[in-house]
């Protein structure tokens, strides 16, 4: 691990033990908890798929996947949020596999997934275009590329190396689906910010999804 990675990590290990604060973190609400789980059925596979959930955080997205019936493999580069993902499932009596590792990268070998999951997560890395296609290159023919993110125009830099990192503060639908439209055979966007339940609450800036089928 580099000085920026490990300084990166050490952010997310301070940030682990709040992060499921947020309501759109934790999901504890029950109305926020369905509004997740509606989404996530519409974006997967009908039957039990094999799902890749990079930067999975504190594993709240692969909890709810995991209880949907898919096979899920979580990677984060914190090892404070992998162990409260592993715990999660864990408590839920739920199987997952948890990894410590570079989410632009995943340390999965040769695996193929049926799904690439990522929420909110573009904006930490430092050459995003690059973890795109190292995505899609995990999809299996046909698989699923589905992109949870957003613009947050105010934002700083959440540690001194994110100001090098090309969209700080988010990256808007436009640009996003401009970068991943040639690894992809389609893609559509669907518009989340409209939908209060997913938050917790309303908010005034973009959120989307990203869904592209390679």
């Amino acid at each position: 691990m580099n000085e920026d990675s490990a300084a990166v990590a050490a952010y997310w290990d301070a940030a682990a033990a709040g992060f499921d604060d947020g309501p759109d973190h934790g999901l504890r609400a029950e109305h926020v908890r369905s509004a997740w789980t509606a989404r996530l059925t519409a974006w997967m596979p009908s039957g039990p798929a094999d799902v890749l959930d990079v930067g999975c955080g504190t594993g709240s997205l692969s909890l709810l996947l995991a209880e949907a019936g898919h096979r899920v493999t979580g990677v984060d580069l914190s090892p404070e949020m992998v162990a409260r993902a592993r715990r999660k499932l864990f408590d839920a009596g739920l199987a997952g596999r948890f990894l410590v590792g570079d989410a632009a990268a995943p340390p999965t070998g040769g695996a193929a997934f049926d799904v690439v999951l990522a929420r909110h997560l573009l904006w930490t890395l430092p050459e995003p275009r690059a973890a795109l296609r190292e995505w899609v290159a995990r999809l299996r023919p046909g698989g699923r590329l589905v992109l949870v993110e957003g613009r947050w125009g105010s934002a700083g830099p959440y540690v001194p190396e994110a100001a090098r990192h090309p969209w700080t503060g988010g990256v808007g639908a436009h640009d996003l689906a401009t970068a991943v439209r040639p690894l992809v055979a389609e893609l559509r966007i669907e518009q989340l910010a409209t939908d209060p339940d997913l938050w917790g609450g309303p908010v005034n800036d973009e959120r989307y999804a990203l869904i592209a089928r390679a």
